[in-house]
């Protein structure tokens, strides 16, 4: 009797099952002896392959993740969606007229204009080598008309874009009058006068323009609100730009030879000027940044902080001179929307119009422009260019109109000049201030001290450094004191969110107990002593 061996089951590959193999490269069939597990998404696969492992999980994985080109275009889609909100203006802009429409609209703009005269006036004066004083009147009057043209094309931009993006436009443009005289002085190594007139402009703008911003607004309004988050911001930024201003100033009494020992000095006028230069230079660029960051938060980030639209912003309160004519206007207007409202009913606003009925639409809100942008941006150019030729002017009779002893450089650069340069500024925020638009007007006032503190400043300071002079931080100690009082006074009377004519009165009082000092201040230079410009 023959033994055959036992048969197995499975002892071919013919008769293996149909769902598996004898392959060991499978990914869907193993081996029926291997342990096997199953992946999140269902297939099955051999733990103990651990570069299969690997090479599923990277799939899996970049399966998931999100494709970082499509990220990137999505940001860089939010950033012009970001841009054209801002371009967008708050009401709709009509046609703009025809050139000699705008040419006539400019030439009838104010009766300010008439005071353009004094720019060839003041140019033949100057070619016929006259007395400086008269120089220096005439262009001074002839700059005037002047930044009244530019206050006037930038309101025209400001039309076409975002309150926001007004505001900034405004304080820029408005700061082209200061920039220039800073630049010219600057070439002709009148630091003090840079100094001084930068200065100046930041108190003209935080206690002049600011207190007729609300003494005006105050005439018509017993209180008019603003955002309190976007002022008090500012408030820090401008009392963060102080300090860098009085930093190189404490840096220059901390190094004095001591009283009781003057053969004791700390460090030698070259090396004291040496270092406050260097100083100066770091200062500048961290305070240029802090002012791009700044315009980010403003233009970006934040900028529902700067709308009127704000939910934060304070409403304004009218005089209640009449209170029976109030209660019984309110009234009729009341029955007017009632009536209104019931005879309207579910009717379009098409149906109600044919019907006679009162239909509010945007187009009643449209804004009449009162140039073309080619001539807005035009005259733009000339003005800048007739404001430059006519500063320069301006700064060569500073010398010969203090040499006689009737008005010193302070004045001239503390109160003469920030006034000529701001005078722009105020019709602006003064006429907005007035039509209840404050938070415009602490744009214009407010932030253009902030450009002045954070760009204008470390900007020139920068300049002075590419072109070898030797402009620094250390300011007049003196100056220098009165703008961190002005600072902490603006502070204390913007903190509630709300102003009234009697604060604006303040703030006035204050520049003209200001202006009276410096009438008498004779005015110290301690970094002409420190280096010498060439």
């Amino acid at each position: 009797m023959s033994t055959e061996p036992a048969a197995t089951p499975f002892s071919s590959a013919s008769q293996l099952p149909p769902h598996t193999s004898t392959s060991r490269s499978s990914d869907t069939h193993l081996p029926l002896r291997r342990n096997t597990s199953r992946s999140p998404t269902g297939e099955t696969y051999d733990p103990t392959d651990a570069h299969r492992n690997r090479s599923r999980v990277q799939t899996h994985t970049s399966a998931l993740a999100p494709a970082p080109e499509k990220r990137r275009w999505r940001n860089c889609g939010d950033i012009f969606h970001h841009l054209r909100s801002l371009r967008k203006p708050e009401r709709k802009v009509g046609d703009a007229p025809s050139v000699w429409g705008s040419i006539f609209a400019v030439v009838t703009a104010s009766w300010i204009n008439v005071m353009l005269i004094f720019i060839p006036l003041s140019w033949i004066f100057h070619f016929l080598k006259l007395s400086d004083t008269l120089i220096f009147v005439f262009s001074f009057l002839a700059i005037i008309p002047l930044a009244k043209l530019l206050a006037f094309a930038t309101d025209e931009l400001s039309m076409r874009v975002g309150q926001t993006l007004a505001g900034l436009l405004n304080a820029t443009l408005g700061n082209a009058v200061e920039l220039i005289v800073a630049i010219i002085a600057l070439t002709q190594c009148q630091l003090s006068i840079v100094q001084s007139s930068l200065v100046g402009s930041i108190l003209s703008n935080l206690l002049l323009v600011l207190g007729m911003c609300f003494f005006a607004g105050g005439t018509r309004f017993s209180e008019q609100g603003f955002g309190v988050s976007a002022v008090q911001l500012n408030s820090s930024l401008l009392t963060l730009s102080v300090i860098a201003l009085l930093i190189p100033a404490a840096f220059h009494l901390a190094v004095q030879p001591q009283s009781d020992d003057p053969s004791f000095d700390p460090l030698t006028n070259a090396q004291e000027g040496h270092d406050i230069l260097a100083i100066s230079h770091g200062v500048a660029i961290i305070l240029l940044w802090i002012y791009g960051c700044y315009l980010v938060f403003q233009l970006f980030s934040h900028r529902n902080l700067y709308d009127d639209a704000n939910p934060n912003i304070q409403k304004s309160v009218a005089y209640d001179r009449h209170p029976e004519r109030r209660i019984a206007a309110e009234k009729a207007a009341e029955d007017a929307a009632a009536i209104e409202l019931q005879a309207r009913g579910t009717m379009s606003d098409e149906a109600a119009a044919e019907a006679g009925l009162p239909v509010h639409t945007e187009e009643d809100e449209e804004e009449k422009p009162s140039m073309s942008v080619p001539i807005t941006i035009g005259l733009l150019a000339i003005v800048t260019v007739l404001v430059a030729v006519t500063a320069e002017f301006l700064v060569d009779s500073i010398n010969g109109l203090t040499e006689k002893g009737g008005i010193s450089k302070e004045f001239v650069g503390l109160i003469l000049l920030p006034i000529v340069g701001n005078a722009a500024e105020h019709v602006t925020a003064v006429t907005v201030s007035v039509k209840d638009k404050l938070t415009l007007s602490l744009g214009v006032a407010v932030g253009s001290s902030i450009q002045i503190a954070l760009f204008v400043i470390p900007f020139i300071v920068t300049l002075a450094w590419i072109m070898g002079k030797p402009l620094t931080l250390l300011f007049d100690p003196f100056e220098s004191v009165v703008l961190f009082l002005a600072v902490i006074t603006v502070n204390y009377a913007v903190q509630d969110g709300k102003s009234n004519w009697l604060e604006g009165m303040i703030l006035m009082c204050l520049y003209l107990i200001l202006a009276v000092t410096f009438w008498f201040y004779p005015g110290v230079d301690p970094a002409s002593v420190l280096a010498t410009c060439h």
